[in-house]
This record gives structure tokens, sequence and C-alpha cells, in this order.
């Protein structure tokens, strides 16, 4: 199986470029951002050796779905979706902060309650709760958005007190984060799903906050099958999930967390492709459609047609 690792494209009217942590972004006259979605894959901020097959492409389009499921809460950044892997939307002036939001006890959150912090970023949790529990109420934890290295958990206070953002647009931030999560929380529900937690990220354009970046994929969210979700919390049983935790356990599992002088584990063949799986899982669950598996011997080619094809149609 391919993948799409990288890509080193000179596009009519380029003016910059951005290699994310999975994603290529590129400027196009001040206009246009051009965000391809590569096969890379992250986990503790760190890119991974091994390219995902398929990864981009079930990102990009389980994006495209719930952006425009969505626009009725808020506006978003999308003008054009050319290829699978590729989304071309209007540039925005992002806020620098991620809005994170939890309905659950798991995770981060999860890891750092077990230490014995029943507070994360300013926001009080109850004791004696257990991996995976619902919460009484979703819960938003921001962080930091870090052009390099670790995000950094953030309270409300501090993100309206530094002026991270602005107290007026903080406070629409978490408006259209909790709906935006209600609106993920129903649709994951009608799949069989519960939408656990998940991140989003916001935008200026024209004066008016736009949803920006990908939303509700298992890259910035995690789901648990919601058949049988009780019966295993009441036996302490680990959830069945559809999300990127399962690499990160694998990563633990193998002594890598991020940190310095750690190595990362061999990724074989035969893990990458229970990797792609997984993700083409949780496409069909999620959004109810089969997945078709966009794959040719030489996806950047296509890619870069497509990509100069919208760029005429949108000029």
């Amino acid at each position: 199986m391919s993948a799409i690792q990288e890509t080193h494209f000179n596009l009519p009217g380029q003016s910059k470029f951005y290699k994310g942590k999975v994603r290529d972004v590129y400027t196009i006259e001040d206009n246009f951002l051009v965000m391809v979605v590569t096969d890379r894959i992250s986990a503790f901020d760190v890119v991974l050796p091994e390219a995902i097959p398929f990864k981009g492409q079930v990102l990009n389009q389980i994006a495209a779905k719930f952006l425009a499921a969505t626009q009725d809460i808020v506006p978003n950044w999308v003008l054009d979706i050319p290829d699978p892997n590729v989304t071309i939307g209007k540039i925005c002036d992002p806020f620098k902060v991620e809005m994170v939001i939890r309905g659950y006890l798991a995770g981060h959150a999860w890891r750092e309650y077990q230490t014995g912090k029943h507070s994360v970023c300013g926001v009080s949790l109850p004791g004696g709760l257990k991996e995976n529990d619902k919460l009484p109420v979703p819960i938003i934890t921001p962080t930091t958005k870090a052009s390099i290295g670790h995000d950094e958990d953030i309270s409300r206070e501090e993100i309206i007190s530094r002026n991270i953002v602005s107290e007026d647009d903080y406070l629409q931030l978490e408006k259209y984060t909790r709906a935006l999560f209600q609106r993920g929380t129903e649709m994951a529900s009608d799949q069989g799903l519960i939408l656990v937690d998940t991140k989003y990220e916001f935008g200026k354009a024209d004066g008016k906050i736009h949803l920006i970046d990908e939303i509700h994929t298992p890259d910035s969210s995690r789901y648990f099958y919601k058949e049988g979700y009780e019966e295993r919390q009441n036996k302490n049983e680990p959830q069945k999930q559809l999300s990127k935790e399962f690499v990160r356990k694998w990563l633990i599992d193998n002594g890598f967390q991020g940190k310095e002088d750690q190595l990362i584990p061999e990724m074989t063949p035969e893990f990458v492709k229970s990797i792609s799986d997984r993700y083409i899982e949780l496409y069909e669950q999620i959004t109810g459609d089969k997945f078709i598996k966009h794959s040719d011997s030489n996806a950047l080619k296509r890619v870069e047609k497509n990509i100069i094809e919208a760029l005429k149609r949108l000029s």
C-alpha cells in the first residue's frame, strides 16, 4: 500500500508553505489556503516514521462531512474539496488556543486525574471517578497552540488575563464549542458511537469567527462504541474505542512517550496496516458510508492536478 508522506508542490500564485505534523499547507497569493492532508501520523507531538495508507483521505473526508453538517452553528473556512486528500479554504487569523471539550474522563484528562489532580485547566472534577466514566457535564479544557513542541493546558482565566483571546471572543468560542460538541454527539449516537472528547480550532476572517482545520476526526477526537459501554464500565473493562489512543498506548507499552532520549519503536508493516484498517473502520462507522480507497500509481500527481484545477475555478 502506498502512502502520501510529504508534498513538494510549486503551485500557481504560491506565496508560503508550512509543513505541519500531518498537513502540508500552501498559501496562495494571501487569498487561499490549500491544506493537503498527508498520511503522516503523530503521537505525543512527534511525527512517527511510517505513514499510514489512506489516513489522510479518511481525515479529510470525515472533516468535510462534519464541517458541512455544522455550518448552521458557525461559519467555516472551506471553499472547495477538490481531492480526497485536499481542502481549500479562506485564510483566517487563528486564535492561539485549541478548544478541547470532554464528555468522559479519558486520555490526557484521565492520566492527570490518576496522579491525584482533580482539576484540569482550572475546571474541578469530582472525586471517585474511574477511567472512561461519563462526566456530570462536558468540560472545556483548552490548550495553547504550540508551533513547535508540546501544547500546554491553560485555564479560561489565564487565556483572558494574558489577553491571548479577548473575553468577548473567548466566551463566544466556548458557546460554539459546546454547540459543536452537542451536534457531534448526536451524529455519533445515530451511528452507534459515543463522542468522548474532541478539539476545535477557530480563527477570524472579515471580523467574524470561523471554524478552521478538521473536526470530529480520529486525530482530533475519541470515540467509544455505545453498545456495551455501561457493561464494560461496570466490569472495569477497557472500552472498545475508535481513536488514535490505541497508537499512543502501543507507544507507551513500548517505552515511548515523546520524552527526550526515548526511541520510537519499530512500526512493522503489519502494525501500519492495522492502523490503516482502524482509520477506515472509524470512517465507515462515523459516516455510515462505505470507504472508497483512492489509490493510484502516482497519488502526488493526481493531488497536484486537482489543486491546480480548483485554484483556476476559485480565481
